[in-house]
């Protein structure tokens, strides 16, 4: 994996852009597997939600990668997600499923508001990271 390597792209109603862009960018910092399978889908249901649930105030999504993983942050300008769209367990009628969907790849997860805006931070570790992979799936 290449350490420090780092991009960064508007989000729009095209939401087939970021997938293809976080795919691009997560096989040039040399991820393969299910761990880029992984790291796109956390990108894709992180980035829906912000044409879906932003208010259409669109955001930017930035992906960065060290040694020991991969961050994605995506920013809502509308800021209407909250900690409880994180706390969703399970989907749910009403609920941000893609929210729950983001959990389960991602070791970390958080948000945070700033200025209005509000800011979804992810993180996926690499093989011998903070999370083990019993089933030898993931290539980190």
């Amino acid at each position: 994996m290449i350490s420090g390597f780092r991009s960064q792209w508007p989000i729009t109603s095209d939401l087939a852009a970021p997938r293809g862009r976080v795919r691009v960018f997560g096989t040039e910092a040399g991820l393969s597997g299910r761990f880029l399978e992984d790291l796109v889908i956390a990108a894709n249901e992180a980035a829906t939600n912000v044409p879906q649930h932003g208010g259409g105030g669109g955001g930017t999504l930035t992906a960065w990668c060290d040694g020991a993983g991969v961050d994605l942050e995506v920013v809502d300008v509308a800021g209407t997600l909250t900690g409880a769209h994180l706390d969703t367990e399970r989907e749910s009628p009403g609920r941000v499923a893609g929210l729950w969907l983001i959990r389960r790849p991602c070791e970390e997860v958080g948000l945070v508001g700033v200025a209005g805006h509000v800011r979804l931070r992810l993180r996926l570790y690499r093989r011998g990271g903070r999370r083990s992979d019993p089933t030898g799936d993931h290539q980190r």
